[in-house]
């Protein structure tokens, strides 16, 4: 009988130490090496947690071998880009492709309002930003990918937004999936002991389409730049007041549509920026995280002050189900 190199030994110990990852570490790395050879690799790092456990794991195998391409599409929270570039570039020596396509996303998702054409749009134009890159490179012959055991078990193929799935047949890659038999909490612990900052291991769950799916209807640059700023607030908030560790994914969303409101004495006519911070064990249910009100109030103070545009702050009290942890 086969080996089913997709399916996790039942003896295999669950990485919650960080001997066991170091263990994990030192034998993908030996396992790596026998895989790849001489040959070179390309990576779609996002920065999300699991390519940038694989872009770690790979640079300590292979080194100058990897090369990691790193799509800005315009919808990342602000500093993201910043932190990927300084982590891997220049605090780890990566061989770093950055691409700035703000522009080419934003154009094509003009005047898009229905979220799952918004969502088609995103993951069909990164394909092909990636495709582009790709035949940049001379000599690849491997492509590696942040596939995590989840996602064999859900979806019983790749993760759509690492775009494998998309590229064109003749580029003939052989995947590279490290990390496909662990799960989340095991790739954290892999990346801390990997030395990535906790900002990044620890990053909350992100979706594919980024900010996409919380600047509701079509996108404006506008809005979006509220969105941004609206939720940099909050997490700076969330990390100062001890809440980072303890909600599972805190958010603003920036709905199309306006609001009357009063602002130094005259009658303007600006957005609304809702807070969403929920908890949850799987994801199929959602409750929503009772914060301080002297917090929100602060919160709702500094947006309202320091976000252009914005003028009311709401928290979305509702739980999942009946309502979705994203708006979109």
């Amino acid at each position: 009988m086969t080996k089913d190199c997709n399916k996790r030994p039942e003896t295999m110990e669950r990485i919650t130490t960080p001997a066991l990852a170091e263990a994990f570490i030192a034998q993908q790395v030996e396992a790596l090496r026998q895989q790849i050879g001489d040959r070179k690799v390309l990576l779609a790092l996002s920065g999300g947690v699991d390519s940038s456990v694989v872009a770690a794991l790979l640079i300590k195998a292979v080194g100058k071998q990897l090369t990691c391409v790193h799509v800005n599409h315009g919808l990342l929270r602000k500093g993201e880009p910043e932190q990927v570039i300084r982590v891997f570039r220049d605090e780890m020596n990566a061989n770093l492709v950055y691409v700035d396509a703000t522009d080419r996303f934003l154009d094509k998702l003009a005047g898009v309002a229905d979220p799952e054409q918004k969502r088609k749009i995103i993951g069909a134009e990164f394909i092909r930003v990636f495709e582009e890159e790709a035949r940049k490179l001379e000599g690849i012959e491997c492509l590696a990918q942040g596939t995590i055991y989840p996602d064999i078990l859900e979806s019983d193929g790749v993760k759509a937004h690492h775009n494998v799935g998309g590229l064109p047949e003749d580029l003939q890659f052989e995947l590279v999936e490290p990390v496909k038999l662990l799960f989340k909490d095991e790739v954290r612990v892999v990346g801390k002991a990997l030395g990535l900052p906790d900002s990044m291991v620890l990053r909350q769950p992100f979706p594919g389409p980024g900010l996409g799916v919380r600047c509701t209807g079509a996108i404006t640059r506008d809005r979006l730049e509220a969105l941004r700023e609206s939720d940099a607030i909050l997490r700076e908030e969330f990390e100062k007041n001890g809440l980072a560790g303890k909600v599972w994914q805190y958010f603003t969303i920036v709905p199309d549509f306006r609001t009357t409101g009063v602002r130094d004495g005259k009658r303007c006519w600006d957005w609304p920026v809702v807070i969403r911070a929920v908890n949850t064990k799987d994801a199929m249910t959602a409750t929503v995280e009772d914060i301080p009100f002297s917090l929100l109030c602060h919160i709702t103070d500094r947006i309202l002050s320091e976000v252009k545009g914005v003028n009311r702050v709401l928290y979305d009290l509702s739980p999942k189900p009946c309502a979705t942890i994203e708006w979109e």
